[in-house]
């Protein structure tokens, strides 16, 4: 998402890059493409020209024109308007002082409602705030059923009274949310349009049925700007507090990432980055734009790093690497944990740097990654230790036995001696200034 925004304004800034000095007819030439690239990635008009104006007051005044260095002052000031647009600062979610907390859920149909009221819960318990899940969509099919699943799978106690009043299922889930001392409650509504005055009017109903500490808007990335839309009137309506973005992950144009708190004025607080329960993340407005405009994201990555990599292990693999002892035991440990973080593709365009030299069409593919691993769990475990002992025969036998081409063992085997010989000339540094490498960074 919100790739097609980034080239955009990559080609802009490299153009930027060959100048000397700019005009002011230069200035505005430039920001008119940035407008119009902000229009294609489906933000909001009135955003686009509120933003780009921002820009054009803060460039006239400042040392744009006289700047040696032209692109990266402008785009420090397009950073700069960006975090600013997106809310500013990470937004954390807010607790009653007196228990229970409780969270409303609302959005149109199909924006996710049910499946990320079991993500916001599984993240409130990893953080030690066990929560009950209520199930207030009477509407939809299954929806009930859906959210007892998910409070099975992350171990977490769901109220359900059937197909009944949600109003009243709302106000019973919180007594007994307090009854069992639950200090955190997330009711999960029915999708609705906001045209619909007799669902709106219900939500209003619940919202005062239950004083909701925040509502949360979850919606669609996917729908553009008509998301924007949407919100508007819920907020018109209910006062929303926060917004949960999903698809976040998807190939839609994002404007919606960049319109949605300016309209509303309601910050995102989470997006939803997967289908996987945990695949939920805080939303940080800084982050995001320093990956739209290619600088990568080094601390979503340092935090993806140690959710499944702890310091322990990194000492331990450092010292292996320091004793030129690394073996394809560690190298197929490696490659797991990296795999827990998500897409390979996503990991490498959050390396600062990497990110924009990276081909614009470069996918890693994961089966790849699978093959590797194949291939390594075909091998015995003195062949894992001692990779110089697979003569012909045995390379053989673990293509068969991994269904690959010999030529394929060959290749891993190259790369993973190549490693070991680069890992021990590290290993002649001092220990004091060994560089730590996160999950096998050092391949």
């Amino acid at each position: 998402m919100l790739e097609a925004l980034s080239d955009r304004l990559g080609a802009i800034f490299d153009r930027l890059a060959n100048r000397g000095r700019l005009s002011e007819s230069d200035v505005a030439a430039v920001l008119r493409e940035v407008r119009i690239a902000l229009l294609e990635a489906d933000v909001a008009l009135p955003v686009a020209k509120d933003f780009v104006n921002a820009i054009k007051d803060k460039a006239v005044g400042s040392d744009v024109l006289t700047s040696l260095t032209p692109s990266q002052t402008v785009v420090k000031l397009v950073y700069d308007e960006l975090v600013e647009l997106m809310g500013g600062a990470a937004a954390r979610l807010t607790y009653s002082d007196a228990p229970p907390t409780v969270y409303l859920l609302v959005g149109l149909q199909g924006s996710g409602k049910t499946t990320h009221a079991g993500k916001l819960a599984l993240r409130l318990k990893e953080q030690g705030r066990r929560t009950l899940l209520v199930a207030a969509d009477v509407y939809r099919p299954a929806a009930i059923d859906q959210l007892k699943t998910l409070g099975k799978q992350i171990d977490l106690p769901v109220f359900d009274e059937g197909q009944g009043d949600p109003v009243r299922i709302a106000r019973d889930g919180v007594a007994e949310a307090r009854r069992l001392g639950i200090p955190t409650v997330i009711i999960d509504t029915a999708g609705r349009l906001q045209i619909d005055d007799r669902l709106m009017d219900e939500l209003e109903q619940i919202k005062a049925a239950v004083r909701p500490t925040e509502i949360l808007f979850v919606a669609d990335a996917m729908t553009g700007q008509e998301a924007v839309n949407v919100a508007q009137t819920f907020n018109a309506r209910l006062g929303i507090t926060g917004v949960i973005l999903t698809k976040m992950d998807g190939d839609a144009r994002g404007g919606a990432a960049l319109s949605i708190h300016r309209m509303t004025g309601a910050p995102i607080k989470f997006v939803g980055v997967g289908e996987k329960v945990t695949a939920l993340e805080p939303f940080h407005p800084d982050r995001l734009a320093s990956r739209v405009l290619g600088m990568g994201d080094v601390l979503t990555l340092i935090e993806k790093t140690q959710s499944v990599f702890s310091e322990q292990q990194a000492e331990a693999l450092a010292q292996k690497m320091r004793k030129s002892q690394f073996t394809l035991d560690d190298f197929l440990e490696q490659l797991r944990q990296v795999r827990k973080m998500g897409s390979m593709t996503d990991i490498m365009k959050m390396i600062p740097g990497l990110s924009k030299a990276l081909p614009k069409d470069i996918s890693i593919d994961e089966r790849d990654v699978a093959k590797i691993e194949a291939i390594i769990c075909s091998m015995t475990r003195r062949e894992r230790e001692r990779p110089e002992i697979l003569n012909g025969s045995r390379r053989k036998r673990i293509a068969l036995g991994s269904g690959v081409q010999v030529s394929d063992v060959n290749k891993l085997i190259k790369q993973f001696d190549s490693s070991r010989a680069m890992m021990k000339q590290l290993g002649g540094l001092k220990k004091g200034r060994f560089p730590k490498l996160p999950m096998g960074m050092a391949r």
